[in-house]
């Protein structure tokens, strides 16, 4: 059974995962200090309601997904390719947002999660319905995330919902060892490794959208002759052409090819491909070289908090 499928979900959710169970975790430990147990419900409220609104947007997005390739089964072909390109063009945006952001208000976290919430409990009637949507929002935020990179790769079957169980489990568990037993845990040096594992997982999803684009287009201009001027660049004697990727780079399918181990590691995790294309390839440096910059430099300034306050 091949489980590399599992891998990036597995990273996505647990680093996610993480984030939100940090706001849950300082919430619970602020209400607590308030003496307002009586709202502890609210917050596994909110967990469980931004989970199921998570999946309630997976299943939305795939019923629409089947509903246009079902309305024009002409264009199908070139339908699903091109919506997998628009999901990664999507996630690749949130999830760079997400990184860079996270990163830069990790500093200011448990104080900003602290007035959201002394703030809700200063509004007596509607404290506990604050609370809830704070959570509920943390927690759906992060689903929405994960989500959108599921579509993105259109992984469908059982094992990439076993990455993402297994990730929202260890999740669970980092926040369980922070808030319940008090383990002290280095969430700086986590979010620093998860974070570089994240970005070169979404700079392999910049590869993965402009080869979803390519098969689309290469895919309607083969239907009829009105659309074949859509593929602007062609290699006639080539064996492998692109339609808008320009020429090949390199083709690895001999030595590494990226359907078997480790090949295949490398492509479910970090996007590689075994016919990479000039378009591919600068495109890839050029998100690397820019939002890895911002993210690096993002790194950078005063340590960071734990959850209790003190310099990780």
């Amino acid at each position: 059974m091949d489980f590399s499928a599992a891998l990036p979900t597995f990273v996505i959710t647990l680093r996610e995962g993480v984030e939100a169970a940090l706001v849950v975790g300082i919430v619970l430990a602020y209400i607590k200090k308030a003496q307002q147990q009586g709202l502890k419900s609210w917050v596994y409220a909110g967990v469980g309601v931004g989970l199921i609104a998570s999946a309630l947007v997976g299943l939305l997005f795939g019923f629409v997904v089947q509903e246009l390739s079902a309305s024009n089964p002409k264009y199908a072909p070139a339908i699903e390719p091109f919506l997998e390109g628009v999901f990664s063009v999507i996630a690749i945006a949130m999830l760079s947002w997400m990184l860079i952001w996270m990163t830069q208000q990790a500093r200011t976290l448990k104080a900003q999660v602290e007035g959201a919430v002394g703030s809700a409990l200063k509004q007596n009637n509607t404290a506990a319905w604050g609370i809830f949507s704070l959570i509920c929002i943390a927690v759906l935020r992060e689903g929405f995330e994960t989500v959108l990179f599921i579509l993105a790769k259109f992984q469908q079957g059982w094992v990439p919902a076993f990455g993402a169980v297994t990730g929202l489990l260890g999740a669970v568990g980092i926040g369980v060892l922070l808030f319940k037993w008090g383990i002290k845990i280095n969430i700086r040096q986590f979010f620093k490794i998860m974070g570089i594992l994240l970005l070169l997982i979404v700079s392999g999803l910049v590869i993965s959208a402009l080869a979803h684009f390519d098969t689309a287009v290469h895919t309607l201009a083969q239907m009829d002759r009105q659309s074949e001027a859509l593929c602007f660049y062609y290699e006639h004697f080539a064996k492998d052409p692109s339609c808008i990727l320009g020429p090949m780079v390199w083709n690895t399918t001999k030595m590494l090819p990226d359907d078997k181990f480790p090949g295949i590691i490398l492509h479910t995790l970090f996007g590689y491909t075994d016919k990479l294309y000039i378009v591919e390839a600068i495109a890839y440096l050029l998100f690397l070289a820019t939002v890895g910059s911002v993210y690096f430099r993002s790194l950078g300034g005063k340590p960071k908090l734990s959850p209790t306050g003190k310099s990780a």
